[in-house]
């Protein structure tokens, strides 16, 4: 009897079918060959992508944005961030955008911090969370208008160790957030090498 790994199976894709398309978002079900013989239907969120910032400035204070979230029927502090819906636009010059619209601010220097899958099992939406420093007062983006939650958006500074204290006490949920500030810390403590900024 052999000894060698067996090889891995191949999760051939059988059908798909969208069955909604919306602003944001579709709901695809594909049909996907498993394991044994037999296939099984996944389904599929279908996603344009998103980034967020942990924006600190010389103070060791990170930028956070309070904004009401639907879903949960509350506000939640966040990272400035947005979606990857402009056609074309690299996700760096996106979280520029994203900092100038929420914030106000522009960064001089920008690392990569992580990429992360908010939810795999059944969503193929990825997050590039960026490190800006160096902060400076920023113009919105021309043609830019504040409209429905933003116009309840508040905006503070808070010292990075404060922040992730928040996380541990619950105060700060939002998934892309609690990532972004336990990595900048990490970076803060242990000096990890990051990726290059134009890595997906």
């Amino acid at each position: 009897m052999s000894g060698a790994d067996p090889e891995p199976h191949e999760y051939r894709l059988l059908a798909t079918e969208t069955v909604y398309e919306g602003r944001v978002i579709s709901l695809e079900l594909a049909t996907v060959a498993m394991p044994g013989g037999g296939d099984s239907v996944r389904e599929i969120v279908r996603h344009p992508g998103a980034v967020a910032v942990v924006a600190v400035d010389d103070e060791d204070r990170v930028v956070l944005v309070r904004q009401y979230r639907h879903p949960f029927g509350l506000p939640l502090w966040e990272l400035p961030a947005g979606l990857r819906d402009a056609d074309g636009e690299p996700p760096l010059e996106t979280a520029k955008r994203e900092l100038a619209e929420e914030a106000q601010l522009s960064a001089a220097r920008w690392s990569l911090l992580t990429t992360s899958y908010s939810s795999p099992g059944f969503c193929d939406e990825q997050v590039l969370i960026y490190l800006a420093e160096q902060l400076s007062d920023a113009d919105r983006p021309e043609g830019f208008v504040v409209e429905h939650e933003e116009l309840d958006m508040t905006v503070e500074r808070v010292p990075l160790d404060d922040a992730v204290q928040r996380v541990f006490d619950g105060d700060i949920r939002n998934a892309s957030a609690v990532i972004g500030l336990l990595a900048a810390a990490q970076v803060r403590s242990a000096n990890p090498r990051l990726r290059p900024v134009g890595t997906d």
